[in-house]
């Protein structure tokens, strides 16, 4: 009989037992879980917070109860695994409820301890007002502050998942909300153009966002009845006076009667590491594709692992509850002597802000180019689903390819409907190694309600094959904003755009049903860059301007895409 202890639960480490139980009915398997829950939905708790989600019961999947009588599991809660001894393999676990100390033997140990927030060493930040956001009693605590605070603003620090949420649920709370982010976008798996979608979105739902902005101290405000101005400051923040005044790179400063760290987080390994276990360069646990650790009877998964980014193989660390769950059952099987492998990881992720979802898998366009490797970038915006039925919106589509044989080498969108099918279908093309060639046959659902005959996927397949096959020679805002001499930017949208929607400066204006017409004023000594609102007119005027053999370029994506890259925030 095989005896598996398996140190954390949640979507690793609960995964893999429940997936060696399936395989194994008379294995021992034992869960320690230093907290009080060993199976719940970490990604659901700002929609509770926010108010999505009614019931706090919804978020907790399993209970020690119900794993054990569905799996007979045993789970032990506020127990902590305090060493591994791999020679005698044993560990030595602390009863956090009572002090106690014991140890466990294994045959296998599965390692799933997660990744902790990282909190910075900020001044200050050790007060009743400042929190972070990784499990149910972190959720609890927030909620209780909600509560008995009552503050009417608060600030998050970090624009990545769990901060955009927490803005959103923040904001469903009525409560007014700055965001502080370090970089100079939100949302860094998307470049920064899809980014300012976002960013838009932000201040148009009236968050005050601070791009470029480090929070560097903080200090605790206690509100004092006998000094009615600094009563009332506090009382602008919450409503029972009291709060922080944070200090900005800026050097400005904020009142808040609320803060949220969601700057990231970062792999627990110190239990690892103590035992002698091999740490890899990106400073998670290093495991082969197993899920094995350098100690053969070791095995880890989650965020606390270094995986292998798909595309170039490298390490990553890749925190992500769908590839947690696949390490979790990998793990089982080759820990009960199966022989899986763990693929590598696309980072293929969604997040929703307000009406928006954002959605990205593979490489963007900055871990391109700081790998120095070759791409070629493509933008469409189409319709969500067929434009005549009522309810479609743009799907704000990025692929980036190789430029020699069209390998897919990541994928963003932005939009209101249809985002995440997208960026499903295309990590699928990804991991099958299909090409943009590929994209232009893929077979999808189509009636007017869901979909159009030519899908997104379809026009981003279709774009860049042409791009491929020498159909069409695109270029880029970057080329716009600084255009030649020997340049000369057209666009080709009714005089009635420009005047609502905006336009390039220095562009000459032909609409495209008269373009045949004007060729003669045309110079031939020039190359013309041919914008349209979203590159599909452009694409016409290419395809008529090459053929009268006019030097010509579109841009990819048109004016829609210039206004992208350029709004600043």
């Amino acid at each position: 009989m095989t005896k598996i202890l398996i140190v954390g639960g949640v979507a690793g480490g609960a995964s893999a037992a429940a997936r060696a139980r399936r395989l194994d009915e008379q294995a021992e398997i034992i869960i320690f879980e230093r907290g009080e829950h060993i199976s719940f939905a970490n990604c659901g708790l700002p929609y509770h917070i926010g108010g999505d989600i009614p019931q706090r019961e919804s978020l907790l999947l399993q209970t020690p109860q119900s794993f054990k009588r569905r799996f007979n599991v045993e789970v032990r809660t506020f127990n902590e695994v305090v060493s591994i001894d791999r020679a005698a393999k044993r560990v030595t676990v602390r009863n956090l409820l009572s002090g106690e100390q014991y140890q466990e033997s294994y045959d296998k140990l599965l390692l799933s301890p997660g990744a902790a927030p990282i909190r910075p060493p900020i001044p200050g930040l050790e007060n009743p007002h400042t929190f972070s956001l990784r499990n149910i009693p972190d959720m609890d605590r927030i909620l209780a502050a909600l509560d008995r605070d009552q503050p009417s603003h608060a600030t998050v620090v970090g624009g990545g998942f769990i901060g955009l949420e927490m803005v959103e649920a923040l904001h469903q709370r009525n409560i007014k909300v700055s965001l502080l982010e370090l970089s100079e976008q939100v949302m860094a798996p998307v470049d920064r153009e899809m980014a300012n979608m976002l960013h838009q979105s932000l201040v148009q739902h009236g968050v005050d966002l601070k791009l470029n902005t480090a929070l560097t101290g903080v200090s605790l405000l206690d509100a004092d009845p006998a000094e009615p101005e600094a009563t009332g400051e506090f009382n602008r923040v919450s409503a029972h006076g009291g709060g922080l005044r944070l200090a900005l790179s800026t050097g400005h400063s904020l009142d808040t009667g609320m803060l949220i760290l969601a700057i990231g987080v970062k792999p627990e390994t110190l239990l690892a590491s103590q035992a002698g276990l091999e740490l890899g360069t990106r400073g998670g646990i290093k495991v082969d594709e197993g899920m094995r650790t350098s100690d053969p009877d070791i095995f880890a998964v989650g965020d606390a692992v270094e995986e292998r980014e798909f595309v170039t193989g490298e390490p990553a660390l890749i925190p992500l509850a769908g590839p947690a769950n696949r390490q979790g059952r990998i793990a089982a099987d080759n820990m009960l002597g199966r022989n899986e492998r763990y693929g590598r990881t696309q980072g293929t992720a969604i997040c929703k802000l307000f009406d928006l979802a954002v959605a990205s898998t593979g490489l963007n366009e900055k871990s391109l180019q700081r790998l120095g490797l070759p791409y070629e970038k493509i933008y469409v915006h189409p319709g969500s689903h067929a434009g005549y039925y009522p309810g479609a919106f743009p799907v704000s589509l990025k692929l980036l390819f190789s430029p020699t044989d069209g390998k897919i080498l990541g994928a963003q969108a932005v939009g209101k409907d249809g985002v995440d099918k997208r960026i499903d279908v295309l990590a699928v093309a990804q991991r099958a190694g299909l090409t943009v060639y590929d994209l232009q046959e893929l077979e999808l659902t189509y009636a007017p309600p869901f979909g159009s005959a030519k899908d997104v996927v379809n026009m981003a397949g279709f774009v860049a094959s042409n791009v491929l096959k020498g159909d069409l020679a695109i270029c880029h805002t970057e080329a716009i904003l600084n255009r030649r001499t020997d340049q000369l930017v057209l666009d080709v949208r009714n005089p009635g755009e420009l005047a609502s929607n905006g336009s390039i400066e220095g562009a000459i204006n032909i609409p495209l049903d008269e373009l045949r017409g004007q060729l003669a004023s045309l110079p031939r000594d020039k190359e013309i860059l041919v914008s349209c609102q979203v590159g599909l007119r452009g694409h016409v005027a290419y395809r008529l301007l090459a053929n009268e053999g006019f030097k010509v370029k579109n841009l990819t994506g048109g004016f829609k895409t210039y206004q992208m890259v350029t709004a600043r925030y």
